[in-house]
Parts: C-alpha cells; sequence; structure tokens
C-alpha cells in the first residue's frame, strides 16, 4: 500500500510540473528596463513597475550601456517574452513605449506625472504590502476604454495581453492579491494607472465581533462583561470601523482566506493603494518593433491626400531599394565570373610553365653526383705557390688535401675535418686576397708574421722578457728578487720562503730549465 502510494505521489507530482510548465508558458512575460541616462528616480520608477508585472517578469534583468534593443529582442524569443516596457528621459521629460514582440505594434507614451512606491506608503496610515501579495499575478480593470477610436482599442488591446488572462469559471479567489486599475479620460485624453492590494472582510455584524474575529484579541480588562463588547463597542475606535456600502459588498461564490470569509455570505472588498502611480499621454503607435509606419500620432495630423502621397513615396523609395539590390547581384556574379576565367588562365599559363621548364631541366642538368670528369681546383695549387712564397718550404701533404684529394659520385658532400700541424712548421696558410705589398709590409705598415714568433716588443718596455734570458722574469726580475713581480706588485714573502725549503730539500726547482740539476 506504501508503495503504490509513493508512486501516485510521483505520477502526480511529475503531472503537475508539466502543467505548471505548460501554463508558465502560454502566460505572457514581460522585460521593463531602461536605455540611456535616466536618473535615480526614473530608476527606481523601472524597479516598481518590475514589482507590478511581478511573477512574470525579470526582477533582477541587469541592463549595460552597450546593450541595444537587438540584444533584449534576441534574448526574449527564447525565454518566452512577449513584451517591452522601455523607459527614456529626455529634457522635456519622462517617456515610456510599450512593444509587442517580435512585429509590433510599439506605442509611444508620455509621463506626465508619476509617484513612486516609497512615497505612497509613506502617505498611507495604514498601508497592506507583503511579499505573498507578488507571488500571483494582478488583476486588470479598464475603465473608459470602450469609447470610438482605433488607438484606444488598441491601448485596451495592448494592456489586456500584457497580463494573464481570466477563466472566471476555474479561478481561485485566493489568488486574487492585487489589482492594477487603468482609467481613460476621454476628455484629456490621459491613462491613470493606479496599483492596489486587495482585502476582503465580512460585513453584517459589530464591531465588537469583528474585533473578536481578528487575530489580536481586544483588550476587556475594564469590562464587566463581554456583552458590554458585543452591544456597546466599549474601547473601539471609530477608524476601526470603515464606511462599507452597496459599493463595495458582494457575495462570495468561494471561501476567501481570513476569518469570517465565508462562501454565500456578504462581504466587503477594500482596495488599499501601494503605488506607484502614473499619468500617461499617447503620443503615437507604430506599427511595427520600434519602425514602421505610423497609425496614430496625437500632435499631428494628415489628410487622406497627404496619406495617400506618402504611401507612393515609400513604394517609389522599396521599388529603388530593390532595382538597386538586383543590379548589385548581377554585379557581384558579373565579378565572380570574371574573377573564375582569370583564375582559369593563370593556371594554365602556370602548368604550360612548368612542363617547358620541366623539360629543358631533363634534357640540360647535369648528375650533381658526377665529378669526376671535372679538373681539380684551381684555388688550392695558388694556395701552395702562395705559402712557399711566404714561408720558404714546401708545404705538408696533408696541409692542401683539396689539391689532391677528389670526391667520387657517390661520397657525400659534408666539408672536410679540420687537422693541426705538426710542431715545428710554418704557420696556416691565409687567404690570397690579402695580397702582399713590397718591403714585406701588408696593410699599410704592418709587417708580416716570420716563423712561430708571435710576440712582439711595446713602447712602455720588455713583455716577458727575451726568449732564452736567464736572467730577466716578468719586466726585468732576476731570478733571486722576491719583492717585485709583475712589475711594481709585491708578493707573498712567506711563500717565497716556502719555495727556497722545499728547493734544498733534495728536490729539483721547478723554476730550473727541463735538464739542469
Amino acid at each position: 500500500m506504501g508503495k503504490t502510494k509513493t508512486k501516485n505521489q510521483k505520477k502526480a507530482r511529475e503531472a503537475a510540473t508539466l502543467q505548471a510548465d505548460e501554463s508558465y508558458s502560454t502566460v505572457p512575460h514581460t522585460f521593463v528596463f531602461h536605455r540611456g541616462q535616466i536618473g535615480k528616480n526614473v530608476g527606481q520608477l523601472v524597479l516598481d513597475m518590475r514589482r507590478v508585472m511581478e511573477p512574470y517578469t525579470a526582477r533582477s534583468l541587469k541592463v549595460r550601456k552597450k546593450n541595444v534593443l537587438k540584444d533584449f529582442v534576441a534574448v526574449a524569443g527564447p525565454l518566452g517574452v512577449t513584451h517591452f516596457s522601455i523607459f527614456t528621459k529626455t529634457e522635456n521629460g519622462v517617456n515610456m513605449r510599450l512593444a509587442r514582440l517580435p512585429k509590433g505594434p510599439t506605442l509611444y507614451f508620455s509621463v506626465a506625472k508619476y509617484t513612486l512606491i516609497k512615497d505612497v506608503v509613506s502617505s498611507l496610515k495604514r498601508h497592506r504590502m507583503h511579499d505573498q501579495q507578488f507571488t500571483h499575478h494582478p488583476l486588470l480593470v479598464l475603465n473608459n476604454f470602450g469609447i470610438e477610436g482605433m488607438h484606444v482599442k488598441l491601448m485596451a488591446t495592448m494592456f489586456q495581453n500584457m497580463f494573464p488572462s481570466i477563466n472566471v469559471h476555474k479561478l481561485n479567489l485566493n489568488c486574487i492579491k492585487r489589482c492594477v486599475l487603468l482609467n481613460y479620460d476621454p476628455v484629456s485624453q490621459e491613462v491613470e494607472f493606479r496599483h492596489y492590494s486587495l482585502k476582503v472582510v465580512p460585513v453584517g455584524m459589530s464591531r465588537g465581533v469583528k474585533k473578536l474575529m481578528q487575530e489580536k484579541f481586544p483588550n476587556m480588562s475594564k469590562l464587566q462583561d463581554i456583552s458590554e463588547l458585543l452591544m456597546k463597542g466599549i474601547n473601539l475606535s471609530e477608524s476601526e470601523a470603515e464606511q462599507d456600502g452597496d459599493h463595495n459588498i458582494t457575495e462570495l461564490p468561494q471561501v476567501y482566506s481570513g476569518r469570517g470569509n465565508m462562501a454565500a455570505q456578504q462581504s466587503a472588498v477594500r482596495l488599499t493603494e501601494i503605488g506607484p502611480r502614473m499619468t500617461l499621454q499617447l503620443v503615437k503607435i507604430l506599427e511595427g518593433m520600434g519602425e514602421g509606419n505610423v497609425l496614430h500620432h496625437s500632435m499631428v495630423s494628415k489628410s487622406e491626400e497627404e496619406l495617400q502621397e506618402m504611401l507612393k513615396r515609400k513604394e517609389a523609395r522599396l521599388k529603388e531599394k530593390e532595382a538597386r539590390k538586383r543590379k548589385q547581384e548581377e554585379n557581384i556574379a558579373l565579378k565572380k565570373e570574371k574573377r573564375d576565367q582569370n583564375k582559369k588562365k593563370s593556371l594554365e599559363g602556370i602548368k604550360r610553365r612548368r612542363q617547358q621548364e620541366g623539360q629543358v631541366s631533363d634534357d640540360e642538368v647535369e648528375d650533381p653526383g658526377n665529378q669526376e670528369e671535372k679538373p681539380p681546383a684551381e684555388d688550392s695549387e695558388d694556395e701552395a705557390d702562395y705559402y712557399r712564397q711566404a714561408v720558404g718550404e714546401e708545404p705538408d701533404e696533408d696541409m692542401f688535401p683539396a689539391a689532391k684529394r677528389k670526391r667520387g659520385p657517390g661520397k657525400s658532400q659534408i666539408p672536410f675535418k679540420k687537422r693541426k700541424l705538426s710542431p715545428g712548421k710554418g704557420p696556416p696558410f691565409k687567404s690570397p686576397d690579402r695580397g702582399k705589398k713590397a718591403g714585406g709590409q701588408r696593410f699599410g705598415d704592418r709587417k708580416t708574421v716570420e716563423g712561430r714568433n708571435r710576440f712582439r716588443k711595446s713602447e712602455g718596455g720588455k713583455k716577458f722578457g727575451k726568449k732564452g734570458g736567464k736572467d730577466e722574469r716578468f719586466g726585468g726580475q732576476k731570478k733571486g728578487e722576491t719583492g717585485k713581480k709583475f712589475g711594481g706588485q709585491r708578493t707573498f714573502k712567506g711563500r717565497a720562503v716556502m719555495k727556497r725549503q722545499k728547493g734544498t730539500g733534495g728536490k729539483k726547482d721547478f723554476r730550473h730549465k727541463k735538464g739542469k740539476s
């Protein structure tokens, strides 16, 4: 039995969720936002209007400066948004636009006067506004919208479609907690917007009985009997009993929330304004979404002839636009065809040129690996001759290998590794581009290198002494001197003493030449 109940609960829950989703998608949804700089008060008016349109609106809609109207239109489709309420502010005043998605129409209103929720609530002695009132949509009441006129009927239809429709036979009265009133004044052609909180109280009983039925029980400490409270109403103020009449007393078809509100009993419906207030004046009506033909304009009126002339001009512009578009398409197709032809010719020329180059290369190009019949390089012989003139000796066999070696046809073209010269031989070969001048001089007054001696004397004295000199060390220092080293630099004397001691121990002095004891 428990499992069956659980299954039934799951099925009922799924069915309720599906029904809620279907009903939620069928009701109209509204975006309320602003465009441009509006100021603090108009920004608060936008938030108040979102409060009125709850729960079928985006209460925390974030609008950035870089957003445009197309962004909102693109987002509205997937979210099921059907209407826009857009507020703007200019130097002349505040404006409001009501637009039907996706193809219009768009109604432009001028907000003559407005009052915020906080101002309305602060002016009341007792206000009734709590969060539970905004869990259900408000009840829409239209007054004086049956007057002849296309713009009036269009306004009424727009306001009706902004709020969910009501099925009287299936309506639950406990869902009606708020009321939106729109009153049209045909003389001033203004629309009064009001927002009320709705309360139902029983009638036909004394003030004492009403007080007993309330949640807060009255103070009866000064009464002798409860009959004094019921019959005389002692300790009750006159403000607690509001004046009800035929204008607000009705018979309830259902049980309504609150003590004493029973079905088929007389109850009074009381309205408490919670704001905001607005006085709207229709300016114009456009056919599309922010664009299109002007269906109505309250400030500019045109005759039938002027309207026909405007239509003719518009048709002429449309025809001209279509002809220009058709010509552009023809030009694009012609350019594409010409580009394809040029591309085809270019590809054929490239192909023909490659074929010609391929035939020439097959006949004339030799095998790069066949180098047996080539004469040896002449540079190597010149280098050997230059070496004989400069040094006066014959070069070694391995000094200029390019002059004698030849690569075989199957060898790779990797260069040979340089070899070091054997000791006692002459210096390596210099490039022949550095020509030798008369008098043994090259590059101006610079002398050539003779033998293996690469050291030269500087202008300021001797450097490393003479080769083979025994009495000169490092710039004139003698063998026994320890106080001088590298000119005037002194050395550590203790180190010299240790060297002498080591020399006296029978070991050979490392400063002596090889072969001497």
